[in-house]
């Protein structure tokens, strides 16, 4: 499904190397399709924060890691993501939850699929809703991604997805 060229699975590699040395990191694993009704693939370490001096039911989440898009023959496209969100968990025992927040992807190529991205450098809407699951987390994300109109042309794409994240 992804033949993806020698650097992504550098950094695989790499990712796979991180989430060994992160003992506080969790691993996020994401399938979706895009708005373009092609397979993605998001590999994330991430680590959470609580903000309860803030309000007890709020965390802050940060995450790095790579989304792989499948495309037509060589039109396979790559990003590194740095996600930030904001998760506000309901009722006391926090098993649902509700994330948010704006971060940042670099591409491998400005174009995917019918697209002009316009730039290698993107900005990721992210919203989701999850739930604990066993050891870890069902999630169910939308993320859109646009350069915002700093280059033109600005023509962006969305990814829903279906993740579980492991706790480490």
């Amino acid at each position: 499904m992804f033949s993806s060229p020698p650097r992504i699975g550098r950094n695989l590699a790499f990712l796979a190397l991180a989430v060994s040395q992160a003992s506080m990191a969790d691993l996020y694993v994401a399938v979706g399709m895009t708005s373009e009704s092609t397979a993605a693939l998001r590999l994330e370490v991430d680590r959470t924060y609580g903000l309860a001096r803030l309000h007890p039911q709020l965390d802050l989440r940060l995450a790095t890691g790579l989304l792989l898009l499948e495309g037509q023959e060589r039109d396979h496209n790559g990003a590194w993501l740095v996600t930030p969100t904001l998760r506000w968990s309901f009722g006391d025992s926090g098993n649902v939850f509700l994330e948010g927040g704006i971060g940042a992807a670099v591409f491998l190529n400005t174009r995917y699929e019918s697209s002009d991205l316009g730039s290698a450098f993107q900005f990721q809407d992210r919203i989701a809703i999850g739930s604990r699951l066993g050891a870890g987390e069902l999630v169910l994300s939308a993320t859109h991604y646009s350069n915002a109109g700093i280059k033109s042309p600005n023509n962006g794409f969305e990814v829903l997805a279906l993740g579980y994240r492991w706790t480490l």
